[in-house]
């Protein structure tokens, strides 16, 4: 049994919440608009972030980070993801680019790269190509042995902070008869010879945090970059993502939140026939609807958050789950947000217009939504899922 009362946030969850808040409040929301209008990487965010040690939380203390458990770096993905979507890319990035290496690296490849990510430097994760989307296996970038080291060539796509990372989990064939069980992973630097950048994708969302492909031509990297055994990258890259949907599932908490709080202040000023809005009966019901999915959707990610601190056997099953509900909502309620304003929600003076396409991408990256049915599909289907 736990030591913590049943379904509440502990005083320390609490306390991080009102930490990650009050400097969302005083250098990440007044950026949000201009990042977004601007395209431009939220500096601001970075900066306020790393000083006050929540761009990685998840690393662990004995690698110089701040060791935050699983539901307390969901904590702080949901809280800058109800002030800015785009920053708040940067904890949960830097999560997805080193978990690779905290389950399979070797000791020497921790202490040298998740103590660097501690300091401060980012990680970022190169999975998907142009061939290889939701179908992941499908790797055309190879990795090729030559002597003590290996030589990497291919494209990588749709790859989050690429070009502000300085390191990157790279996903390579290294035994092309095998498929998913043929690929390895390994750590790349930015400044590696060979490695190079396209022109950041032009979004509908989430400008703030730059999508580019990563070129690799020729790169040579020293064999101990290679992260774990040869040929358990795809099981790593798999595992990685069982706990990092679970941080999805907290963008799009924070963002449903994030809309659903202005709406209500809007609601309760704006005046129509003589009255608020809030008083009419049809905007309480979709107000009421609006914070009733948010609340499933915050329980669902925080039980999964759970799970993924443990290391649950059922993790699969509630990572999809609180990724595909708390998506789903993030994009019904910053839609409903948008009509609640009416004609002033879909202008770019008002936040929400923001929000709704930025909670678009919580339905695709990560697995699609279609996916993430696949994936608990089947572990209902296998009896995974507890029985409580």
């Amino acid at each position: 049994m736990s030591d913590h009362p049943m379904y509440a946030l502990s005083e320390e969850h609490q306390a991080i919440r009102e930490a990650v808040r009050a400097i969302c409040d005083a250098k990440v929301a007044p950026f949000a608009a201009e990042v977004d209008e601007e395209a431009r990487y939220p500096r601001e965010a970075a900066e306020a972030l790393r000083s006050a040690d929540f761009h990685a939380p998840h690393v662990p203390e004995a690698y110089g980070g701040a060791g935050a458990d699983a539901l307390a770096t969901v904590l702080v993905i949901e809280e800058i993801a109800r002030a800015d979507v785009s920053a708040s890319l940067i904890p949960a990035v830097n999560k997805l680019g080193s978990l690779p290496l905290m389950i399979g690296g070797s000791e020497d490849l921790k202490k040298k790269y998740l103590g660097r990510l501690a300091a401060g430097e980012g990680f970022s994760y190169c999975l998907s190509e142009p061939d290889a989307g939701s179908d992941a296996a499908n790797q055309k970038t190879r990795a090729v042995r030559d002597g003590d080291a290996w030589i990497l060539n291919g494209t990588k796509r749709w790859i989050s902070n690429a070009g502000e990372s300085e390191f990157y989990t790279v996903l390579a064939t290294t035994d092309p008869d095998a498929r998913s069980k043929g690929i390895s992973a390994f750590v790349v630097e930015k400044s590696d010879a060979g490695v190079s950048f396209g022109a950041p994708e032009k979004k509908l969302g989430i400008k703030g945090s730059p999508t580019r492909e990563v070129y690799f031509d020729n790169v040579r990297i020293p064999g101990d970059r290679i992260i774990g055994e040869e040929g358990k990258g795809f099981e790593y890259a798999m595992q990685t993502l069982d706990h990092t949907r679970v941080t999805i599932a907290a963008q799009a908490v924070g963002v449903a939140q994030g809309a659903l709080d202005y709406a209500l202040g809007y609601a309760q000023e704006r005046q129509q026939f003589g009255k608020a809005i809030a008083d009419f009966q049809g905007l309480q019901f979709l107000l009421a609807d609006m914070g009733m999915k948010v609340e499933a959707a915050r329980q669902l990610t925080y039980a999964a958050a759970g799970r993924s601190e443990r290391g649950d056997a059922d993790l699969t099953f509630f990572g999809a789950a609180a990724k595909c509900f708390a998506s789903d909502v993030a994009m019904e309620v910053t839609t409903n947000a948008v009509q609640v304003l009416g004609g002033y929600g879909y202008t770019r003076d008002y936040p929400v217009e923001r929000m709704m396409r930025d909670a678009k991408i919580t339905q695709i990256y990560e697995g699609t939504n279609q996916v993430q049915r696949i994936v608990m599909a089947r572990q209902l289907l296998a009896g995974v899922q507890s029985t409580l």
